[in-house]
């Protein structure tokens, strides 16, 4: 049995804080510790308080950092890593001139493990100890993914592209082939360890429709599984989905018609939605999901946050690597932060780091387990130090507020305001 008793600032959030003066929607101590047995937090709280139950563990002191669950990132590319930083007109031409050439690399397994590696280093020195993933059309990609995943005790969410049409040969499957290949790897990933299956068919401009049927037929058959896949992220990909389907609604009633969506459903980017889109994605429980730095650098448009949430609509956030620039969840609140603004909507600090912990856990129905510092969770945290550089210790000096301080991370920070990650109560940096 192992037992250690960090200390440091510890924060936790319980509820979404309603804005800036919520402070009954978190619990923060000054001089807190957390109290991890086998990889579970045993007890969160005040330092003096916390010590008197504990006998005999190892101290590792972060004083004077924050503590905080674990990042969560729930939109990722695993085939992307070498095409982060590739100049594209828009996202059709960026898809077409650099990811799919990519993915077609990730036919070789030995490819597909070097990349793994690089993929969860980079995750991990920004802080995200919980990824949701899409492979390449390849089973091998996802086999690795998930491989690496388990060997670093990682909680990971991915499968294999589901993908038929309108892509180079090189990365099409068929209706048939995808099923088989993503029922088996539900079969031998799924639940195994910390991980769970995706089924993820791209998008419906690369998948017919009886592989979208067969997509359906998956969720059907394993309703316990994830479903992925990307909508309403550009005005051209709208069009087209039209095209291909003209019988349906719209976008999101393609997906609606094959039974693809739920409470498991995770929506990626969700941009320029109907009404009538919003009404459906309010009525499944489906998840959108808002990737901001992908969304700006691709120009696709400006994800509607507050609008959702008058629905009902619990949306998440997310890199979106590689379309994303960067794999740090604090450079993703800045964004955030920026694309919301442009919607004459606020994002407070508080707000900010609930989302990327506490919220997204929600939206993966996890929240037992990931995404708090409560009794009986993972003990998957983050240390961060908002005075990682020069720049940031300048304007911390001037700081009074636990809110500005989170508001400097997520403005200022990258992976040098990361002290240090903990997967299940074991450090993941060299420090």
């Amino acid at each position: 049995m192992s037992e250690t008793l960090f200390l440091g600032r510890v924060l936790s959030f319980h509820r979404r804080p309603e804005g800036a003066h919520d402070e009954a929607a978190f619990t923060y101590h000054e001089a807190g510790a957390v109290h991890v047995r086998d990889g579970r937090i045993v007890a969160m709280g005040d330092a003096d308080d916390v010590r008197k139950s504990v006998y005999g563990a190892h101290v590792v002191d972060h004083r004077p950092h924050l503590i905080l669950p674990g990042f969560i990132d729930m939109h990722l590319h695993f085939p992307q890593v070498q095409v982060l930083a590739s100049w594209g007109k828009d996202l059709l031409d960026w898809l077409n001139k650099y990811t799919f050439v990519e993915e077609q690399r990730f036919a070789d397994m030995a490819h597909c493990e070097a990349m793994a590696t690089g993929f969860y280093d980079g995750l991990l020195r920004n802080g995200t100890t919980t990824g949701v993933a899409y492979g390449s059309v390849h089973a091998t990609s996802a086999e690795a993914m998930f491989a690496e995943a388990e060997r670093r005790g990682m909680r990971m969410i991915g499968g294999k592209v589901m993908m038929d049409c309108h892509a180079p040969e090189a990365l099409l499957d068929t209706a048939q082939t995808g099923y088989d290949e993503s029922l088996a790897l539900i079969e031998r990933w799924h639940g195994k360890g910390r991980l769970s299956y995706a089924i993820t068919p791209r998008f419906a401009l690369t998948s017919t429709p009886e592989q979208l049927e067969a997509a359906g037929a998956l969720c059907a058959l394993h309703p316990e599984c994830y479903m992925q896949t990307h909508v309403s992220e550009n005005l051209t990909e709208i069009e087209r989905a039209r095209e291909l389907y003209p019988d349906a609604p719209d976008y999101v009633g393609i997906y609606e018609r094959y039974g693809l969506l739920g409470v498991r459903a995770l929506l990626g980017h969700a941009i320029h939605l109907e009404p009538r889109e919003i009404d459906v994605i309010a009525g499944t429980g489906a998840k959108p999901v808002f990737c901001p730095t992908s969304n700006l650098f691709l120009g696709s448009g400006l994800y509607d946050d507050a609008g959702l949430r008058a629905r009902g609509i619990q949306g998440a956030i997310a890199t979106d690597i590689g379309g994303g620039t960067s794999y740090s969840m604090l450079q993703t609140l800045n964004e955030g932060y920026k694309v919301l603004q442009l919607r004459g909507q606020q994002m407070h600090p508080y707000q900010a780091f609930d989302w990327i912990t506490r919220g997204n856990a929600e939206a993966l129905g996890l929240v037992q387990e990931i995404g708090t510092l409560k009794a009986g969770s993972v003990a998957d945290m983050v240390v961060l130090d908002a005075r990682a550089t020069p720049e940031m210790t300048l304007r911390a000096d001037r700081i009074e507020t636990l809110a500005e301080e989170l508001f400097l991370l997520m403005i200022m920070g990258d992976d040098r305001a990361v002290a240090q990650t903990y997967v299940a109560g074991a450090a993941q940096k060299d420090v």
